[in-house]
């Protein structure tokens, strides 16, 4: 689960709620007072340090008053995946901007191979989603991505005695979705 930062800021605007009182609200033991304030502020600029996590999603909609799945991103990510990234990026933008449905759909009758792990990371992040009450219906994939993953290093044997090496690439794909 990721936080959406602008939806955040407008919620909190609207509800005439400070930066002062969401890092109250997620104040928790090695989060307190000025680090939480820090926290916050990192958060609402679109930068990921230290860590959101679901219960500082959960006490910040709260604070706001709203639904924790309207301010959050719902992702998830399957590693390493045994295909190279160029590929992979083909699956990906098939379903970018996609409903759920239509994803889903377009994922399991593609023949492409890393359409397997892509559908594996659209239904984790969809059991994600549904675990916080998002409707099925409203969701869209909103974030796409595949990233270049670790080379396994191979050696072919060619004549007199020499090795050509052989690069397998893996990728890194992520899937996210969130509520229209």
């Amino acid at each position: 689960m990721k936080l959406r930062p602008q939806e955040l800021g407008g919620r909190a605007t609207e509800a005439g709620v400070s930066v002062e009182d969401l890092a109250r609200a997620i104040e928790r033991p090695g989060l307190t007072g000025p680090q939480a304030v820090s926290a916050v502020r990192n958060w609402l600029g679109g930068r990921d340090h230290p860590r959101c996590k679901k219960s500082d999603i959960e006490a910040m909609s709260a604070a706001v008053g709203c639904r924790p799945k309207d301010i959050s991103r719902f992702v998830s990510r399957v590693r390493n995946h045994r295909g190279s990234p160029k590929k992979a990026q083909l699956v990906m933008d098939m379903i970018r901007g996609k409903t759920f449905e239509d994803a889903r759909l377009s994922l399991q009758f593609s023949t492409k191979r890393a359409a397997v792990n892509v559908h594996k990371a659209l239904m984790a992040a969809y059991a994600e989603a549904e675990e916080l009450g998002a409707d099925g219906n409203r969701l869209v994939v909103a974030e796409s991505r595949v990233d270049g993953g670790l080379h396994i290093k191979r050696f072919q044997p060619k004549d007199r005695g020499r090795a050509h090496p052989i690069l397998k690439r893996t990728s890194h794909i992520t899937v996210g979705v969130q509520e229209r």
